[in-house]
């Protein structure tokens, strides 16, 4: 019997179809999935938000699949304007689901052959369906848009993070019934989609809760915004596959967070988000907030500060973001200084390389809470002590042939503790970092603490060293890399430089070879005495 992995390569090879219609990579999934959908309301046996939004009558999949030819294409663009708008191409009210018209927005196809619409349609009625609802229908989607982000000429990862990391953000969090949970970048609904089920694998799949509370739970509890419309209309199907409704715009309202749409969110008890890399120039997002106390122009900063700011007292957070947040000078430590007096930012992980699709990109999760209990929740000088997880140093270089997964996480996760809010007792590696450590005389007990601080992954370091030693920049690091050479052991600089020389004067001899070989003996001739004046006479 099939399961969910190979159907969701079979969907895949369908790309194949698309791209013989001149569909680029971009739109591959988009366009597979507005087609996708209707299959998976058709085949729905269990999913009660699928009942509750059905199709209307002659945009159904029976209304397609017995079709073929021009009528079937010009059938199908019709089916979408009717979801798009609730009208058919005579003004006739066919449909009044806000949801539907939602996630058919403005839906056209770009397919121009019939052919391969008919082969479309006649590869999705052969897929085992009864395989995928033991799975889920959410599960099989997603595995769709994990498969998209991991092909890098589509350009979808920058939407897309990693299930593992999203999952151990989400553990760490422990989102409860009855809270709100935002992600004001929420991309095709990643986290949101994983808190649902974080609350639901946690409460009986919402059985234990009352008819009101479940209720909220369906319609209140998650809220997500989205700019970019195509993301937002795979996001939309992706929660009402995962049976998650929310209002009438559903879970991930179309918006800018750095714009009106953030500034009207109202205050989260849990946002959980990793916010998209770059500035804010021409073509991408602008920041029109005119309530963030640090104007800036970097997406990260704007975003972070949204973040910490529209928690409720006591709420908490888990942000994915880069380095350059971490140290950036000007209104970046502005930021980090207000956010560690206005939250407990108990916790850092320091992520390995290659977990992105955008290679090389260096990132780390900031976990943080709203005011310190101690206090009431007041927004005053409310960390005290920042643990540090490094996860990157001495790791692998993850890729398709090195996969991150949940293993290399739960390490983290175990010494996080129980405690959302980083109040756990953490035994492994705890002590601060301070001059007694480093002053302290030279006993057996001592030693054992030095090579702790230099060995453990796990440390802490007190907001007065990270205030009078690091200027306020969070870019701690301490392990040393495996890789990287020790200038104190490297040979004399002559040593060197006659080293050096030796292997250029080799390559440039395998390069004269090779000219003489390919008939180039003049033109070899002439660089080489060109190279022997450059280089004082080398032969």
């Amino acid at each position: 019997m099939s399961n969910n992995n190979e159907i969701v390569q079979k969907l895949w090879n369908l790309c194949d179809v698309l791209r013989d219609d001149g569909i680029n990579y971009s739109d591959y999934v988009t366009e597979l999935v507005l087609l996708l959908f209707i299959k998976m309301v058709h085949e729905n046996t269990e999913a009660e938000t699928l009942d509750k939004h059905t199709l209307p009558e002659g945009c159904r999949w029976t209304d397609l699949n017995a079709k073929s030819g021009i009528n079937l294409l010009n059938d199908y663009k019709q089916i979408l304007l009717k979801l798009s708008t609730g009208k058919d191409a005579e003004g006739n009210v066919v449909h009044a689901d806000p949801l539907i018209t939602a996630i058919y927005a403005d839906a056209q196809t770009r397919l121009r052959e019939p052919r391969h619409l008919e082969q479309l349609i006649r590869s999705l009625d052969h897929i085992d369906w009864f395989s995928v609802q033991k799975d889920g229908l959410g599960d099989l989607y997603e595995g769709l848009l994990e498969k998209n982000a991991g092909e890098t000429k589509s350009g979808a990862g920058q939407y897309f993070t990693p299930r593992v990391l999203i999952n151990s953000m989400v553990n760490c969090i422990k989102p409860q019934a009855g809270e709100v949970v935002q992600d004001p970048a929420a991309g095709t609904a990643g986290f949101l989609i994983a808190a649902d089920q974080y609350i639901k694998s946690h409460t009986d799949d919402l059985y234990d809760l009352t008819a009101k509370e479940q209720q909220f739970q369906k319609n209140k509890a998650f809220v997500g915004i989205e700019l970019v419309p195509s993301t937002r209309r795979l996001a939309l199907m992706n929660c009402l596959l995962h049976g998650m409704e929310g209002d009438d715009e559903g879970v991930v309202h179309q918006g800018n967070a750095l714009g009106m749409a953030g500034q009207a969110l109202a205050k989260a008890d849990i946002i959980l988000a990793n916010p998209p890399f770059g500035t804010a120039k021409g073509g991408e997002a602008s920041i029109t907030r005119d309530d963030l106390t640090y104007p800036t122009s970097n997406k990260q900063l704007a975003f972070l500060q949204h973040i910490y700011r529209n928690l409720k007292p006591g709420g908490r957070a888990a942000v994915v973001l880069p380095d350059n947040v971490l140290f950036e000078a000007g209104v970046g430590t502005d930021v980090r200084r207000d956010l560690m007096n206005k939250c407990n930012l108990h916790t850092i992980l320091r992520l390995p390389t290659g977990i992105f699709y955008a290679q090389g990109v260096k990132t780390n999760v900031l976990f943080f809470t709203k005011g310190t209990e101690a206090d009431n929740y007041q927004e005053e000088n409310c960390t005290q002590n920042i643990w540090v997880y490094d996860l990157r140093t001495n790791m692998p270089s993850f890729g398709k042939r090195t996969p991150f997964n949940e293993n290399h996480l739960k390490p983290f996760e175990n010494i996080f503790g129980d405690s959302p809010n980083g109040n756990s007792p953490r035994q492994e590696g705890d002590w601060s970092f301070n001059a007694e450590d480093i002053e302290a005389p030279d006993t057996a007990e001592n030693d054992n603490v030095a090579e702790r601080i230099t060995t453990s992954r796990w440390r802490v370091f007190t907001r007065e060293w990270i205030r009078d030693t690091k200027g306020d920049s969070l870019d701690i690091s301490w392990l040393r890399d495996n890789s990287s050479v020790d200038a104190a052991s490297l040979p004399e600089p002559a040593v060197l430089a006659g080293e050096a020389m030796s292997e250029l004067v080799q390559a440039l001899g395998e390069l004269d070879a090779l000219m003489r070989e390919l008939g180039a003996s003049d033109e070899a001739d002439m660089q080489k005495t060109l190279l022997n004046e450059i280089l004082g006479g080398v032969k």
